[in-house]
């Protein structure tokens, strides 16, 4: 029960990430990644008990991190630049549902059960749901689906592979969001203007990298030590509900017949993902 509780934690703290991502969506994409992924590489510091002998991670397990964190934001990045946001998004909402579909290829001795199939189906459809939200998806294919699907198996395989490296403490997710975060810093200085940031930009920022940007990665890994990657994977389609709701939140207006199915739905498959034998 911890290991699910570490993850509805990291995913309530993913919900926030959209309304702050529109109260600062006039900052680029990568300088607000850069920023709040060294921000949340700090937390690894006190996690350790300010004993950097904790980040000293194999140099393979670095290259897993980074993958992880830079990967996923690179291409969901690239993926939103050249294809319809919301059709973008709900691919790259796939993630779960490769979690759950692909832990059997990436851990011995787990097993994919038909239980654990038919409640991803019906997680992402809840996800698809909450996302979409009764708009009309209009248009064909787009050459940014391609990268949106890159950014889902990114986060999936990331998540999973962490199973499979060298046991390390959750506080080396600190030196992970450092390199990433200052690949994302790079990113911005090649690839997008210079912004002048306001102090509340800077509060904003600082509250995106302690949470949804910091602590979310740490209860992640600490769920994925001690869960199963297939209940986890489940549970995680609540994020889009969850930030569906926040937005709503945040603008003052009343959730669509759609959000109550899309809770149905997503409620549902986490309860079947978790009642599904191992």
């Amino acid at each position: 029960m911890h290991a699910n509780f570490y993850a509805l934690a990291a995913i309530v703290l993913w919900g926030s990430l959209a309304p702050l991502g529109v109260s600062l969506q006039h900052i680029p994409p990568f300088l607000l990644t850069g920023f709040g992924l060294l921000v949340g590489s700090v937390i690894g510091l006190p996690l350790s008990g300010f004993k950097l002998a904790a980040w000293r991670v194999p140099l393979s397990t670095l290259a897993l991190g980074v993958y992880g964190l830079f990967g996923f934001h690179f291409l969901l990045f690239i993926a939103l630049r050249h294809a319809p946001p919301v059709q973008a998004n709900l691919v790259n909402y796939l993630w779960p549902l490769g979690m759950v579909l692909l832990a059997p290829w990436f851990l011995p001795g787990v097993r994919l059960r038909p239980t654990h199939v038919f409640a991803a189906l019906l997680g992402f459809s809840g996800a698809a749901v909450a996302i979409v939200g009764g708009q009309a998806l209009t248009g064909g294919f787009a050459w940014g689906y391609v990268p949106a699907l890159g950014s889902a198996f990114v986060w999936a395989s990331y998540s999973l592979l962490t199973r499979r490296v060298a046991a390390f403490p959750s506080a080396a997710i600190g030196l992970f969001g450092l390199v990433a975060g200052l690949l994302a810093l790079l990113c911005h200085v090649l690839l997008e203007a210079p912004v002048h940031l306001q102090p509340r930009d800077y509060a904003l920022l600082l509250v995106m990298g302690a949470g949804p940007l910091g602590a979310a990665f740490y209860l992640w890994d600490m769920a994925l030590k001690k869960g199963d990657a297939r209940q986890i994977g489940v549970l995680s389609f609540l994020t889009p509900l969850l930030s569906t709701l926040a937005l709503l939140w945040v603008r003052a207006e009343p959730p669509s017949p759609s959000v109550f199915l899309a809770t149905a739905m997503i409620v549902g498959a986490a309860i079947l993902g978790a009642r599904a034998k191992p």
